[in-house]
């Protein structure tokens, strides 16, 4: 684990930077989001272009996964507080984490719009403008998987280690994060080449028999494997550059240093 240098100003300098942690880090996050639905719009609406509705409903579908992780906080705040009910509660909890599981592969599956499909041969919207407006939503997906597999890897320890001072210095949550990135791949995959929706799986004859159909064929299953390989790989990274420093900090935090 990553720990920050010791600092003279003692442990109240490390509470304020972590407090300016978990204020910047999800604003940071809608920032990002807010930015390329902008660029969408403004697209349509400088160039004289029709919205690209694909991408709007792609925006929507990955925030879909923390909308609903705040649902699901709210109500089960509101039962605990208006009619404390334990089985209600966990009631709650178990049908939003299962709506979330489901959503969760299109938090990321904006990664696979850094492309030009879009676009005409005689597009009067600018290369450039399109270079950003794509990226932006590429990496809003990115970091929208990033923010859920945070929530999944904090969640795992307030249950496993709810009294360790320093419950991500362990390796096994950092290996549920990776394997939920892995899970989180694969069904990008599955939406982009299988062409499955989330909801699909209310038909899991017909999802069986579709993917059953699909990975058949070797040269599938190969693609698969190295698509999830890449991704994972890639959006692994990201996860360290993104929640090692704040993984750090917190134990700096919990332990009193800096």
């Amino acid at each position: 684990m990553l720990m920050l240098p010791a600092s003279p100003r003692g442990p109240r300098c490390t509470r304020a930077a972590w407090g300016a942690m978990n204020l910047l880090l999800p604003l940071g996050v809608v920032l990002l989001n807010v930015y390329a639905l902008v660029l969408v719009l403004l697209r349509a609406a400088v160039f004289r272009v029709p919205v690209y509705r694909p991408m709007l409903l792609n925006i929507g579908l990955s925030v879909a996964p923390a909308a609903v992780v705040l649902v699901t906080a709210a109500s089960a705040f509101g039962v605990v507080t208006l009619a404390p009910n334990q089985f209600l509660m966990f009631a709650v909890l178990a049908v939003g984490g299962v709506v979330w599981v489901l959503l969760l592969p299109n938090a990321g599956y904006l990664i696979t719009e850094l492309n030009f499909s879009h676009r005409h041969v005689d597009d009067p919207v600018p290369l450039w403008y399109d270079i950003v407006a794509v990226l932006t939503l590429a990496l809003s997906g990115v970091v929208n998987t990033l923010v859920n597999v945070l929530v999944v890897q904090v969640g795992y320890v307030l249950i496993v280690r709810p009294n360790d001072d320093a419950p991500l210095a362990h390796a096994d949550s950092w290996l549920l994060a990776l394997a939920t990135l892995l899970l989180v791949t694969l069904g990008i995959y599955l939406g982009r080449y299988v062409r499955f929706n989330s909801w699909d799986l209310l038909h899991p004859r017909s999802f069986a028999g579709k993917l059953f159909s699909h990975f058949r064929e070797r040269r599938n299953l190969a693609t698969a494997g190295a698509f999830c390989l890449l991704h994972t790989a890639f959006l692994a990274i990201f996860y360290l550059i993104v929640v090692g420093p704040v993984a750090a900090l917190l134990e700096n935090v919990s332990a009193g240093a800096v």
